[in-house]
């Protein structure tokens, strides 16, 4: 009787454990950022690349212009195979390219742009990666169309020749 009741009550315990265990399997904690397409833009204060400033948000983007703020590192691959796509759209008039460089080195990040140009107006510097959470970002690269304090459109992943198109018909 003793051991078909200790029996009984690990049988108990390891279904109890299995359903919390499987249950917690189906239940994500994975953040996942909540920045939506024609929401304003995040209110922030960043530090200047060159200029060694703060910024905020609200002056950045000040203008009726387009703007089209990349999320970019100099370790990124992807963000090295879109690099000539930004080069090819910084010469756009109607559009103002914001970079925001996520958690890298100034001197890292000199060099690729040294290396590649820069396509930039200016850059957001976000060593520990803070300003690109304000925007909900996923990861590098990731880029966000702006037009009068509204986010347009977001690219997650790397620019190709689609996705310029498609940003060229959108300031049009």
């Amino acid at each position: 009787m003793k051991n078909k009741f200790f029996l009984i009550t690990a049988i108990f315990i390891f279904v109890i454990i299995f359903v919390v265990f499987y249950k917690s399997l189906q239940d994500t904690n994975i953040y996942t950022p909540n920045v939506k397409i024609n929401n304003k833009i995040p209110l922030f204060s960043a530090n200047l690349f060159y200029l060694d400033e703060v910024v905020d948000s609200s002056n950045l983007f000040n203008s009726n212009k387009f703007y089209l703020l990349n999320i970019w590192s100099s370790w990124c691959v992807p963000c090295r195979q879109e690099h000539s796509f930004l080069m090819y759209l910084s010469n756009n008039k109607a559009l103002a390219i914001i970079g925001l460089n996520y958690k890298d080195t100034k001197s890292n990040a000199k060099f690729f742009l040294d290396e590649l140009g820069n396509p930039y107006e200016k850059i957001i510097f976000d060593k520990k990666g803070i300003n690109a959470i304000e925007w909900g970002a996923y990861g590098v690269p990731e880029t966000f169309l702006i037009h009068k304090g509204m986010i347009i459109k977001r690219f997650i992943g790397p620019l190709n020749e689609k996705l310029v198109k498609e940003i060229e018909s959108s300031i049009r």
